[in-house]
């Protein structure tokens, strides 16, 4: 038995004092009780790394003063979830490393991660912004990213109302499989499939592109319909039954109409890329323009991530 099938899977999320980190802490804790899961804070203390002609590469010990500082940040942080949710185990751990190395390294297969940004579009904090985007192309499991909005506070409603994006991928299979799934935790959860007509055509040349040629709508309804279904047979099943399922297909760009879709939902789920990426390097430009985009919390399921369902 390897290390990551004998760990206890748990919701992992990273603490630095802001309000926007606090933001994923919440919804963090929230979804770990739900799942039943512990909750795993972390607060990385981002020491540098000197090199040395003898020693070679080494991480600059804290001093006391920056040690203490951490964990006064992770005992506030970790108290304030055990208030709101008393029965929940919260485990903490001070960290080394920059944020995106930190979570990381403490999470594995049959987790989530969960990082807080800011909720005004174009991702900037600190946890989520460069953070965000290295988690959610190397993570070996899913990562929310969640949005701060002045006046959040409380509780996080169970994310009953998920908006996925299907392109046939099988990046956007995983994404449906998490969407339906965590749906189903909730007795009113509903599942809005988000199928873009911008899928490529096995017939259609650079040139005719090029030329402003696009194929028939009759055809690309046909495909998309296609598309849709073909992914919903591989993973619809019983336990995801009960869930309210709608789809909407568009000729919208793939962004823009996942963006919309989402705007009153409760999450936004998206592969980390659609056709053709290269794995585990970089996120693909859909869900790098959701999550830099969306007002509601995203998740992105890695092509390599064990979505843990």
């Amino acid at each position: 038995m390897t290390d990551d099938q004998a760990r206890t899977p748990a919701v992992v999320t990273g603490v630095d004092g802001s309000t926007e980190a606090r933001a994923g802490l919440e919804w963090a804790a929230a979804e770990a009780e739900r799942r039943g899961l512990p909750l795993k804070v972390v607060h990385a203390l981002s020491m540098p790394v000197v090199t040395s002609v003898y020693a070679g590469r080494t991480r600059f010990p804290p001093t006391e003063e920056i040690s203490r500082q951490g964990e006064r940040i992770l005992e506030k942080e970790a108290d304030h979830v055990r208030r709101l949710h008393p029965d929940l185990e919260v485990l903490t751990e001070l960290a080394l490393e920059e944020p995106p190395v930190a979570l990381l390294r403490r999470s594995g297969p049959g987790d989530l991660i969960v990082v807080g940004s800011r909720g005004f579009g174009p991702v900037r904090s600190a946890l989520a912004g460069t953070a965000g985007v290295r988690l959610a192309a190397r993570a070996t499991c899913p990562v929310v990213v969640v949005p701060h909005h002045e006046g959040d506070a409380g509780t996080p409603a169970a994310p009953e109302r998920i908006v996925v994006g299907v392109d046939g991928s099988l990046d956007s299979q995983h994404a449906l499989d998490f969407a339906l799934h965590t749906a189903a935790r909730s007795e009113n959860g509903s599942v809005v499939v988000v199928n873009s007509w911008e899928a490529p055509t096995p017939f259609a040349s650079p040139a005719l592109i090029a030329s402003g040629w696009t194929p028939p709508e009759d055809f690309l309804d046909r495909q998309s319909e296609e598309i849709v279904a073909g992914v919903l047979a591989e993973v619809i099943d019983e336990t995801v039954d009960r869930v309210d399922l709608s789809v909407v297909r568009t000729r919208k760009e793939p962004v823009t109409a996942l963006v919309e879709a989402g705007a009153e939902a409760d999450l936004i789920v998206v592969g980390s890329r659609g056709r053709g990426g290269v794995r585990g390097l970089f996120l693909g430009s859909v869900s790098q323009g959701v999550l830099h985009s969306a007002t509601v919390p995203v998740a992105v399921l890695p092509r390599h991530a064990d979505t843990g369902e």
